[in-house]
């Protein structure tokens, strides 16, 4: 019985959803290899912990204040969004979610101030402003459309993605300025428009219990339909991005394996196009979404890592 509140928290951490920040662990350290001459071994369990926590807090604060609100009593639950519902069916544990949440973020500022003390100061420009970033997105940033919509690709993009290349570099320069530094940041460029279209994708289902609690992301205030284009053009931009980075010598050859993934590209497009209004149809493409995310980065850092 007392591992019971255990696994409650985990639910809360929607721990089934931390893969997404493993692949993009995957793809820095793979960059931070291949590109920025090897990896500072004692920065390595440091950064990784600082990501994993960064996500949970995250997410804790999101089923946080969801319960609060009341949005988790009105969503419509699937496997890929709608929250984990477990504050609903035990709201005793609320508090617990936000300590879970603060205790996290706490974490995550002593890991990030250690990485820091051990190699550039610099690396809070992006830190700061991530931490920000974890607190205020449920609570402020869903308010307001361009801001929810990139939100999560610099979360993790650029200061999961990029951060983490910059933190695990074996040499650190002051700022990231060489020319090594285009292939991060076309890296962190992808994973920026894929995590975008991941949320994107997700709000569908929540549009009218989005709107009861003052949300408005592009869904609510361009439509389903509307928001369908957004997210074909973000999916197709990160395709062009890599083929730009590696003709332009920023990223391996090895790096176009990412390209494999593509073969779901078209399925996934045609539905979302096709489906956006209809949610049952919809919520297959959500997991179809997820997978060519996931199979994109780690294409990804496969193929820079073969570059080795």
């Amino acid at each position: 019985m007392a591992v019971k509140p255990i696994f409650k928290l985990f639910a809360i951490a929607r721990v089934n959803f931390l893969t997404l920040t493993v692949a993009c662990l995957l793809l820095a350290l793979a960059l931070s290899y291949s590109l920025l001459g090897g990896v500072k071994g004692e920065i390595v369990g440091w950064v990784v912990a600082a990501g994993l926590l960064a996500h949970v807090s995250v997410n804790a604060f999101n089923e946080y204040f969801d319960f609060r609100s009341g949005l988790d009593f009105k969503t419509r639950k699937t496997p890929f969004s709608g929250g984990s519902g477990t504050l609903v069916q035990h709201p005793h544990i609320a508090n617990a979610a936000l300590v879970l949440a603060c205790v996290s973020l706490l974490a995550v500022i002593t890991s990030g101030l250690w990485i820091v003390s051990q190699t550039s100061t610099a690396l809070l420009w992006l830190g700061i402003p991530g931490v920000l970033l974890i607190y205020s997105y449920t609570q402020y940033i869903n308010r307001y459309p361009v801001l929810c919509l990139i939100a999560p690709g610099l979360g993790f993009g650029l200061f999961l993605t990029f951060g983490a290349s910059w933190a695990l570099a074996s040499e650190y320069p002051a700022l990231p300025t060489n020319g090594a530094w285009y292939g991060i940041v076309s890296a962190a460029a992808m994973v920026m428009l894929l995590v975008n279209n991941l949320l994107l994708l997700n709000q569908f289902p929540d549009v009218e219990a989005d709107v009861s609690v003052g949300r408005k992301h592009f869904p609510i205030s361009i439509g389903r339909t509307s928001s369908a284009s957004i997210f074909a053009v973000q999916l197709l931009l990160s395709y062009l991005v890599l083929v730009i980075a590696v003709a332009a010598n920023w990223l391996p050859f090895s790096a176009l394996l990412a390209l494999l993934s593509f073969v779901l590209v078209p399925r996934l497009l045609q539905g979302v196009r096709q489906h956006a209004n209809n949610i049952p149809q919809l919520i297959p493409l959500l997991g179809l979404n997820v997978a060519v995310i996931h199979l994109f980065i780690l294409l990804l850092a496969l193929g820079i890592w073969l570059n080795w």
